[in-house]
């Protein structure tokens, strides 16, 4: 604590002298810029409830990502997992690299590595659910907007939202010419580049917009064992995304969504043994730019996708017909060397582990109606229904040849029927009730194996609900309640059919979530605070269970898990020009079965501090955390702009994130959790307007702080973990097409 406390103030110290010396250059003559600051805090408009509304309006627990730090994070080459820890609750990881992506809401997710997992957190992308990992990782570009929707969703959303809901937004097709490229050059040979082109087609008849992107990094991280310098750890990501949105009368539109990507990359880049038992600091055997795989492949792994959607409104009397129809389609592979080292080191590694799983001709249908009333009157309704379909196969192999190679075959299919109903009782009050029933089916069979495996089937049919209400004391404030149960069907975990083990099975997770806060705005609108205080209690909580005795891959569910806790989402304009937003939670969770016994560290390497009273090699968890749960998250940004003699801005803009104690598994130890992980970002540059034309030029730097964060851990063989990302620095680029 004592070293985080001096880098934070020797951090703050530097940020100050930075802003003290570009404020020292401003010319006096500049007080009186044409430009005038801004007056009041932007409106933001959100989904949550399928219509859109000011976030101040809505009787939820609601964040957005802000644009700046969305576009800050990636323009180092970032994906989607840099949302972590950058909205209040909202946490995300992930032991296969770039391309499986776990998240967590107020604590509540799935630690599952399998490709057929199951998470309680729903991505939505332009409308439609993505339910496999593979397809939540599809990157992130020219988007509008990033929603973040607490607690269950269960009646308008209701695909596995038992902890929340992430949505992306894309911007969509318009009359207007409209574009914008984004360049940026870093270290480590980093390279972003993004665009979008945008306009009419036929007048006021057929609009368009095509965005790309292109992200690089070389490899960097040699490898001891081999001797190959620069082996792993560089990444190639294409992708590029049609929309033609098709509005012939008033009455009619239809938006055609189709998007694609390829990439090829390093795996998560395990490293063996660099914690030491009994304790949790990283010691000598890490070294960032160096690992020591007997594995030659170096963890490779390559993924492609293809989807497509359309969306369609009817516009009658009062009413609105909606019709999403989704389509979206991935394979692809990822090798890992899973004991991170070799039989020589670093470190005591008992034995070699090399695994790789692919994703086959992965096929997700989708299709949703919905009816919904307009908003001019007293009482507003939404109907409709909801069908989901999905088909993969998932190959285990080894190069080494252990495990055999097996493939199984999961299939997926949901139907859901709902509906939401809100009264404004009075002026001031407004109430909501929503329903939803929802069946849901999943099979498993075994194309190949090693043994005979007979095929699993689990079923299960639910009714989600919730009930809020919102209340205005004035134009500034308001409070709100919500009540709200979820459901995540049942799951198969076939994970374990390669290591000659019987797939397992989990039943179904319902959730109730109890919530009130407030939304204010004060200040003449210039500063924004909006706060919730919440309980939830989940119910036959589903957990997948490694490690212990054979080092089995088990689904298990506990009786009962509780979480409580309160987020701040806040944002004030200081002065007129500095901008500054506050984001915090804190999130406590708990196991609660006192028969649940999970297998420690099959490694016998680690220190549990989890009891084992019978004596079996099994220790329980009653009362431990939610496995990936911070108990907090603080995320700050700040952007301070100077008018420039010029007619531009120059600017400073930081952001920054701490996350508090993690524990990494559902039993915990002295080595496997996190405590105290903080990274920042910092931009400095010039934008302003030239030809018509809105441009910028920045420097950046993100990790600037060169963090080396404990992010995960495997507990097989020995004690192997994985870290953040590097210091990356660099300079951007970005000019608008119109």
């Amino acid at each position: 604590m004592p070293q985080f406390k001096t880098r934070l103030s020797r951090l703050a110290a530097c940020s100050a002298s930075v802003l003290a010396l570009m404020a020292s250059t401003q010319p006096a003559a500049l007080a009186n810029q044409a430009e005038a600051a801004p007056e009041r805090l932007d409106m933001i408009i959100v989904t949550a409830t399928r219509r859109e509304e000011n976030v101040q309006d809505v009787a939820a627990s609601v964040t957005t990502a802000p644009k700046p730090t969305l576009d800050a994070i990636m323009e180092a080459g970032g994906d989607i997992l840099q949302l972590a820890s950058r909205a209040p609750s909202l946490y995300a990881e992930s032991s296969n690299g770039r391309v499986a992506p776990r998240f967590y809401i107020r604590g509540l997710g799935n630690t599952d590595f399998d490709l057929a997992a199951s998470q309680p957190v729903s991505i939505l992308m332009d409308g439609v659910v993505q339910e496999n990992v593979i397809l939540k990782s599809f990157p992130l570009f020219d988007i509008a907007q990033v929603e973040v929707a607490r607690g269950p969703q269960g009646t308008l959303f209701g695909r596995n939202t038992t902890a929340g809901l992430v949505r992306f937004d894309s911007v969509r097709p318009s009359q207007e010419f409209d574009g914008y490229v984004s360049v940026s050059a870093g270290s480590l040979g980093t390279a972003n580049v993004e665009g979008a082109i945008g306009g009419a087609l036929i007048e006021d008849v057929l609009s368009a917009r095509v965005s790309v992107l292109r992200q690089h990094r070389d490899h960097w991280i040699d490898n001891g064992f081999s001797g190959v310098r620069d082996a792993l750890g560089g990444f190639d990501e294409q992708a590029a995304r049609v929309q033609l949105l098709y509005t012939p009368t008033d009455r009619f539109d239809a938006l055609l969504n189709v998007h694609a990507r390829d990439y090829e990359g390093t795996s998560a880049v395990f490293r063996a043994n660099i914690l030491t038992t009994g304790s949790n600091d990283l010691n000598e055997n890490f070294d960032r730019d160096t690992v020591f795989f007997d594995s030659p492949a170096n963890n490779p792994q390559a993924y492609e996708g293809l989807g497509a959607s359309l969306t369609m409104n009817g516009y009658f009397d009062g009413l609105t017909l909606t019709s999403i129809t989704g389509y979206e389609y991935a394979d692809g592979f990822s090798l890992g060397d899973i004991d991170g080292g070799n039989l020589s080191g670093p470190g005591f590694i008992p034995f070699p582990s090399e695994t790789q799983d692919a994703l086959d001709d992965l096929k997700q249908i989708t299709q949703e109606f919905r009816l919904a009333s307009d908003t001019d009157s007293a009482t507003s309704w939404q109907v409709g229904a909801y069908y989901f379909d999905s088909e993969f196969e998932v190959t285990t192999s080894s190069p080494i040849g252990f495990p055999p190679t097996t493939t199984v075959r999961h299939e997926n299919q949901l139907w859901a029927v709902f509906g939401q109903l809100s009264h404004q009782l009075t002026d001031d009050l407004r109430l909501s009730a929503g329903l939803r029933y929802t069946s849901d089916e999943k099979d498993l069979s075994v194309p190949l194996a090693a043994f005979p495996v007979d095929p699993v089937s689990v079923s299960d049919e639910e009714v989600s609900w919730d009930l809020s209400a919102f209340y205005d004391l004035n134009d500034d404030f308001a409070f709100f309640g919500r009540v709200a149960r979820g459901f995540r069907g049942p799951t198969i975990q076939a994970r374990d059919v390669a290591f000659f083990s019987p797939p397992s099975t989990a039943q179904s997770e319902t959730s109730t979530s109890y919530e009130a806060g407030f939304k204010s705005e004060f200040s003449d609108g210039r500063a924004r605070v909006n706060a919730t205080a919440f309980y939830y209690e989940v119910s036959d909580l589903q957990l997948s269970a490694v490690g212990g005795v054979g080092n089995l891959v088990q689904l298990v569910n506990a009786d009962q898990g509780v979480g409580y806790g309160f987020e701040v989402d806040s944002e004030f304009l200081v002065g007129e020009n500095l901008l500054l937003t506050a984001g915090f939670s804190w999130n406590e969770t708990e196991l609660q079965d006192s028969d649940l016994e999970v297998g420690p560290c099959g490694s016998g390497q680690c220190t549990p501090t989890d009891p084992d009273a019978d004596g079996d090699g099994f220790v329980e968890v009653d009362g431990n955390p939610f496995p990936q749960a911070p108990d907090y998250i603080l995320s700050l940004t700040a952007r301070y702009d100077i008018p420039s003699q010029w007619g531009g801005d120059w600017f400073v803009y930081t952001d920054w994130f701490w996350q508090g104690r993690t524990n990494l598994f559902i039993y915990e130890s002295e080595e496997f959790y996190s405590d105290g992980n903080f990274e920042g970002g910092l931009r400095l540059g010039y934008a302003g307007n030239a030809n018509g034309r809105d441009w910028e030029a920045a420097l950046f730097v993100r990790n600037i702080t060169d963090e080396e964060n404990l992010s995960g851990g495997i507990d097989f063989n020995n004690n192997t973990g994985f870290v953040n990302e590097p210091r990356i620095w660099g300079v951007s680029l970005r000019t608008s097409l119109n």
